[in-house]
């Protein structure tokens, strides 16, 4: 008698059924039962290494491309943060004789010449009351935070006490320099320092422009107090 497996066709059938449960296997299903239509219509030759297609498309290919890149432009400003001295020209135009009466009433207390103290005024801040430099100086006279501090001036913005420290300042600097108007000057500009080191008004051509500009508007302030029309050149 010839045993099970040794007859013709049965090794064939371990074979199918071998492939068959390797299928169900693979597709993550159930074994079907041995033998049965269902399964030998499954073993069917694959190409185990490609992927199956879905609805006969091929896999759309994943994109190397990286984010575009952003654009180079800054943000836009935020509103409402322009520099002071902008935003306060903008609102409320200069009036070069809007602080006349202040600057004689300060200018007389401390001794200091009022077409003296109104064209430091003007070269400064062009009476701007809310000026403020790159280097940090504030209000009309532009005091410099060290300076204000000095002269007990508190409230940098408020006209009066601006006026009253850069007069104080002013005539502090006179005192030293003994009347010396352009030394004087100089020294408001860039610092009793650099003008004891150069022995004079340094070489520095912000400082040169600055003391020429103030003693221009101050002789026209007192050619106009004597009644004689000759305006200071715009700045």
């Amino acid at each position: 008698m010839v045993p099970p497996l040794m007859r013709p066709g049965a090794w064939n059938l371990v074979v199918t059924l071998a492939f068959a449960s390797l299928a169900a296997a693979h597709d993550g299903t159930h074994a079907l039962p041995a033998g049965s239509s269902a399964a030998l219509q499954r073993v069917v030759p694959r190409n185990w290494g490609a992927p199956s297609s879905i609805l006969g498309h091929a896999p759309a290919p994943v994109l190397s491309h990286a984010p575009p890149p952003m654009l180079g432009h800054a943000p836009p400003p935020m509103l409402g943060f322009e520099p002071a001295s902008r935003r306060s020209r903008a609102a409320e135009p200069a009036d070069p004789a809007q602080y006349d009466a202040l600057i004689r009433e300060v200018a007389a207390r401390h001794g200091v010449e009022y077409a003296l103290v109104k064209a430091v005024i003007r070269a400064e801040s062009a009476f701007d009351r809310l000026a403020v430099s790159p280097k940090g100086a504030c209000g009309l006279m532009q005091l410099m935070p060290a300076t204000a501090a000095d002269q007990q001036v508190r409230a940098v913005f408020a006209p009066r006490e601006n006026i009253e420290g850069g007069c104080r300042h002013l005539r502090m600097l006179l005192d030293r320099y003994r009347g010396n108007l352009p030394l004087a000057l100089a020294a408001y500009n860039a610092g009793t320092e650099r003008v004891e080191e150069a022995g004079g008004v340094p070489p520095i051509v912000e400082t040169r422009e600055y003391l020429e500009r103030v003693l221009r508007y101050r002789l026209a302030y007192l050619r106009e107090a004597a009644g004689v029309r000759h305006p200071a050149k715009p700045l």
